[in-house]
């Protein structure tokens, strides 16, 4: 194989994320219909690859990533609450249905998935408050025949001691990220995912669906938060008002934990003295908000409008050749190390675009645009190609770290 086309460029001009007067960053939690159908998507990928594998021993095209939800109807109360009409969830996409004499469950084990994923919602009774339909067809012969192609005819490196196949890119796509996190943006990640690992098991009303918005001006950053309450767990409005009390100290402190500047929380703003932001089962796809998978977090667990961002949905892409899958989460391990291991690095951006047919480890191009701390760029340039080449000779170790579950899509 020629030498890679990876191109290094050094920004001027550019003034760094932390010092423009304005910033914004928005997550969407683990129960918001969008991530929602997001964790469905790569659930069920994830199963078809397992299953796969099982029964024929190797991964068989599929892409599930057009997984949808139409919010159910439910009334909520305090001290109590129920879901009146269920949450519809549409499982969309490709996969193989059959494969050299082998006929695969495919609906089966993709209901199963959806079903086990929907769990991490506690109070959501999967069997009575869900209705899953899954729809999904088998692929295009084109698309097909490419990722066979890349099964049977690519050339072959060792990976980990297992002799592996380059695929070849299903698409003509581009996967982008940027390193390292700013302040506003890691105090976004870190609060909702502490929430989600700590806090909502102490405390039981908070709900999974949680969705938090950043605003930093200068230096102060103001995060408003809306929590999914969970009804049966509060008495009153009294009691709700001291659980939304505990959970903004808990984000206060979580936030400057990530960052000196000053930090105010606002908790569930559209409350009125008539209502308050409860829900039986602890998201809001009980009783109004619809999702679509894609429509949420980038595959760093944000949205960062200040930032260069891919509008390809991550979650639920095969994981073998779909470049739009694969070259984001390339994009930000490269992204990662560069700012981590390349001194005078103070901004880094990365772009990969993928050409229909050719080897994934050799994109059309890799771009890398550093924002350097100096004038002095030495050794930056060759220090960042060879971080790039290494990911890329070893791009197959994202499919492996997508399967064992290591790297997050959303």
């Amino acid at each position: 194989m020629n030498e890679r086309n990876i191109k290094v460029e050094f920004l001027t001009g550019r003034t760094p994320v932390e010092e423009r007067k304005v910033e914004m960053v928005e997550r969407k939690g683990m129960g918001h219909p969008d991530s929602l159908c997001d964790g469905i998507a790569e659930s069920v990928s994830r199963a078809l690859c397992n299953e796969y594998r099982r029964k024929c021993g190797i991964m068989l095209h599929h892409n599930t990533d057009k997984v949808q939800i139409v919010a159910g109807r439910s009334n909520p109360k305090f001290g109590d609450g129920e879901v009146i009409s269920p949450i519809y969830v549409l499982l969309g996409g490709r996969a193989t249905m059959e494969f050299e004499g082998n006929e695969f469950a495919v609906k089966a084990v993709s209901i199963e998935a959806a079903r086990e994923y929907l769990r991490n919602v506690r109070n959501l009774d999967v069997m009575r408050h869900v209705e899953i339909d899954c729809r999904l067809g088998t692929g295009s012969s084109d698309l097909r025949d490419v990722f066979m192609r890349s099964r049977a005819g690519g050339e072959q490196h060792d990976s980990g001691g297992v002799v592996d196949e380059i695929p070849n890119a299903n698409d003509t796509s581009f996967g982008v990220s940027h390193a390292p996190l700013s302040d506003t943006e890691r105090v976004v990640l870190h609060v909702e995912n502490r929430v989600m690992d700590e806090f909502r098991f102490k405390e039981d009303a908070v709900g999974e669906d949680m969705k938090v918005m950043a605003l930093r001006m200068g230096d102060k950053i103001t995060l408003t938060v809306g929590n999914a309450f969970v009804s049966r767990y509060l008495e009153s409005r009294t009691d709700y008002e001291e659980a939304k009390r505990r959970l903004s100290l808990f984000i206060e402190e979580v936030a400057c934990e990530n960052t000196e500047r000053d930090v105010e929380v606002l908790v569930n703003r559209a409350d009125t003295p008539k209502s308050a932001y409860i829900t039986v089962t602890g998201t809001s796809a009980e009783m109004g908000d619809d999702g679509a998978a894609g429509r949420g977090n980038r595959c760093n667990g944000l949205i960062t409008p200040s930032r260069p961002m891919s509008m390809e949905g991550v979650s639920g892409k095969n994981p073998v050749n779909h470049t739009g899958k694969l070259y984001n989460l390339l994009a930000m391990k490269i992204a990662e190390q560069i700012a981590e291991e390349v001194e005078g690095v103070k901004e880094v951006y990365v772009e990969l675009l993928s050409e229909i047919g050719r080897r994934i480890d050799d994109p059309k191009v890799a771009l890398i645009e550093i924002l350097p701390e100096t004038a002095n760029t030495s050794n930056m340039e060759s220090k960042a190609r060879r971080i790039a080449d290494e990911w890329l000779s070893n791009v197959m170790e994202i499919t492996e770290m997508v399967l064992r579950g290591d790297i997050k899509t959303f």
